[in-house]
């Protein structure tokens, strides 16, 4: 109920009536628009309330441009904006709202509106009353109504992050899962009952675990064309299982969640106000494994083992090329055999590596410590050609013995590949071939009097045939370069 007093019609002047009033409305969700329809139009009815302190219906002008926007800072809300900047142009004598909370959320935005209409002369008004910013009391009951306003806000948020997390302890928090992982009608946690996402993820922990390399394993998967399953969280079709082109990032997802080792976590981001993005209240960073709030073992079925997902973090951090840090970083391209293992027969420490010749592409092992720490002059340099080929020449002698067993190791090994290359490649076809079926049905259950919907049904199974058409031609040219 809105409470006028005919006391505080005092502060109001010919010189404010003779400006514009504005009335500002604002919700903070779009579900409180939708949902809370009676303190949206509550808020509207404060134009009566600009046309009883004697303003023509002509003269009030209603700011709703921050509809479905929090007040809490972060968010750019133009309409707040356009109400500053009518202000600071003088354009206004009075600004209505509903309480202090509707205006703003945060004390930089609230103090910003009491300066400007303390230095224009601009009157506050709300539900049930005037208040006057040059006015020493009543600047005194607005910058209290502010920031209880913001302390109302911190106690909901504190509450309700605590309640979250009380509930995320227990494992009973339901967090969005990535593709791997699926809800199942009790709302345990299952793996994805699709048998090529399975697949699919158990060849990365397994290229991961023989090439050691994200970015290897992101390119072994688009040499063999095979894709990632993804589920956004935003999107025409949220939680929905999504097939897009690998990445290192999505590679790198996949191997940095831990859900894929069947560990229940709450807490790896925490908020980084120096981040902030437009857009968003405030940004967020990792956390550190060892400063999860929450990290529940063998909370559901994973991929790969809690130990497993340990040692993959520890290769990914020596992946990164720092030595201060005692990282070795990735193997890199290059034509000698013992880059980064090769030591001086003069002074013990380790050698390095550049590379001769026109077009640079003959390598020499270096021993320059000497020189990069006194500045004297090289302790020796060794053409690696030779060096190399005694190094083979002595393994491969080494290995004669054994010459049959590591052949037939080798074979098995890339006849198992091919094994595995096989099976992504025959769901991949079989997936392919129900999307066309289930087309096929679906323009086989329309009336056959409704062209409107037959056409369309009759194009997207035409795309759907195109497509195992597809599917069937790159795995026959798969098959055909594989063969050894």
């Amino acid at each position: 109920m809105l409470i006028s007093s005919n006391i505080a019609d005092e502060r109001l002047t010919t010189a404010h009536r003779a400006k514009l009033a504005y009335v500002y409305v604002r919700q903070s969700s779009v579900n409180q628009v939708r949902q809370h329809q009676e303190s949206t139009e509550l808020q509207y009815r404060l134009v009566d309330r600009a046309i009883g302190l004697g303003w023509p219906p002509e003269r009030v002008q209603v700011i709703d441009e921050d509809l479905g926007k929090s007040g809490a800072g972060g968010v750019d809300r133009h309409g707040f904006q356009k109400l500053i900047a009518e202000i600071g142009l003088g354009n206004a004598g009075l600004v209505v709202s509903l309480d202090a909370s509707r205006l703003a959320r945060n004390n930089r935005d609230w103090h910003q509106l009491l300066e400007l209409c303390s230095v224009f002369g601009v009157v506050i008004a709300d539900g049930e009353r005037l208040y006057d910013p040059r006015a020493y009391h009543d600047r005194l009951l607005l910058g209290l109504s502010g920031i209880m306003s913001e302390a109302e806000l911190h106690q909901l948020r504190m509450r309700l992050h605590q309640g979250e997390r009380q509930k995320a302890a227990r494992g009973e928090l339901r967090l969005p899962l990535p593709a791997g992982l699926a809800y199942d009608r009790t709302g345990t946690i299952i793996l994805n009952p699709d048998e090529e996402v399975q697949a699919r993820f158990h060849l990365v922990f397994a290229k991961f675990r023989e090439l050691q390399s994200a970015r290897r394993v992101m390119r072994y998967l688009d040499r063999n064309g095979l894709s990632l399953p993804v589920r956004p969280l935003l999107g025409p079709s949220p939680h929905e299982v999504v097939w897009r082109a690998p990445d290192s990032a999505r590679v790198l997802n996949i191997l940095q969640n831990p859900a894929y080792a069947g560990a229940y976590v709450y807490g790896r981001r925490q908020k980084d106000p120096s981040r902030c993005r437009p857009g968003s209240l405030t940004g967020t960073v990792k956390v550190a494994i060892a400063d999860w709030a929450v990290c529940l073992h063998a909370a559901h079925p994973g991929y790969i083992s809690w130990e497993e997902f340990m040692a993959n973090q520890g290769r990914l951090a020596d992946n990164v090329c720092r030595y201060e840090a005692g990282h070795s970083g990735v193997p890199r391209k290059g034509a000698a055999l013992l880059q980064g293992i090769a030591v001086c027969g003069r002074c013990g420490r380790r050698m390095s590596m550049r590379y001769t010749g026109p077009h640079a592409d003959y390598p020499v092992y270096c021993c320059r410590s000497d020189r990069d720490q006194q500045g004297s002059a090289l302790c020796q340099e060794v053409r690696a050609l030779a060096v190399d080929a005694l190094v083979e020449r002595i393994v491969l002698d080494a290995l004669v013995p054994d010459q049959i067993e590591i052949a037939l190791a080798a074979a098995g090994q890339l006849e198992q590949e091919n094994r595995q290359l096989e099976r992504q490649w025959a769901l991949r076809v079989e997936r392919a071939r129900y999307e066309a079926e289930r087309a096929r049905r679906q323009y086989d259950a329309v009336e056959p009097e409704n062209r409107l919907v037959a056409r369309s049904l009759e194009r997207a199974w035409e795309d759907k045939l195109r497509v195992v058409e597809a599917v069937e031609q790159q795995h026959a040219r798969w098959r055909a370069q594989s063969r050894f």
